[in-house]
């Protein structure tokens, strides 16, 4: 199929239309040098990666602030850094302040015009009403962790959107999914089904960054530097 085949769009949210490494960034690196560690901005985020997938794992009904609260205590834990309860509360309450990546204002008004639109995040929904804020675009529908009861990568969540999908009155095949994360959304995607387009958004920095390794190679369907890049594809034909 071409791209512009499709009647609706799938969207990951953070890493893939909020910088999220970013966002932990304005926390871990500020705790980080109170506590003396002598890490750069890449090195917290490699240290920190497997931390919330742990817990996302062990409790998949915690909300996500309860996630990086807990993240945060792991991963000074392992580092032998003091966390106190204002760190992890700085943290839990950060997802409102992260930035949008600067091409997903504009590049989802684009895809709007031609696509439903739906976002499936790790998130809860208290904490997304802030990256809602700086998309600017509707949603036909917003699935979050806490609507699920679980995260991804866990096939639950993909489940959940090819239902809420088939209740939108989107067709089977018509949907495509979009994300960064191979660990998180495109090994299940693929498993269950859906098409996918990575918006490889580390392109130019080595390493996963805050994503684990996936467990498997995986292979999108599509790739591009960016979101804009992939509107423009779509737009192109």
């Amino acid at each position: 199929m071409k791209l512009a085949d499709f009647q609706a769009l799938s969207f990951d949210c953070y890493g893939t239309l909020i910088d999220w490494e970013a966002g932990l960034s304005a926390v871990l690196t500020p705790w980080a040098r109170a506590r003396g560690l002598d890490l750069s901005a890449e090195q917290l985020l490699a240290e920190y990666a497997g931390f919330e997938a742990e817990i996302e794992t062990q409790q998949p009904s915690a909300l996500y602030p309860e996630v990086l609260a807990g993240s945060l205590r792991r991963l000074g834990d392992k580092l032998g850094a003091e966390v106190t309860s204002d760190d992890a509360a700085r943290l839990a309450d950060s997802v409102p302040d992260w930035p949008a990546f600067g091409d997903s204002p504009g590049a989802l008004a684009s895809l709007a015009r031609r696509f439903q639109l739906i976002i499936l995040s790790n998130v809860d929904r208290a904490s997304f009403a802030g990256s809602q804020r700086r998309l600017g675009v509707t949603f036909a529908s917003v699935l979050t962790a806490e609507d699920i009861g679980s995260y991804k990568p866990a096939p639950r969540n993909f489940d959940a959107l090819l239902a809420q999908a088939a209740r939108l009155g989107i067709e089977p095949g018509r949907l495509l999914h979009v994300a960064q994360s191979l660990f998180h959304d495109h090994g299940p995607a693929k498993a269950a089904g859906l098409p996918t387009v990575w918006i490889n958004r580390r392109h130019a920095r080595p390493g996963w960054g805050a994503t684990p390794e996936p467990a498997a190679p995986v292979s999108p369907d599509w790739e591009f530097e960016s979101l804009a890049a992939f509107a423009a594809a779509v737009d192109a034909g």
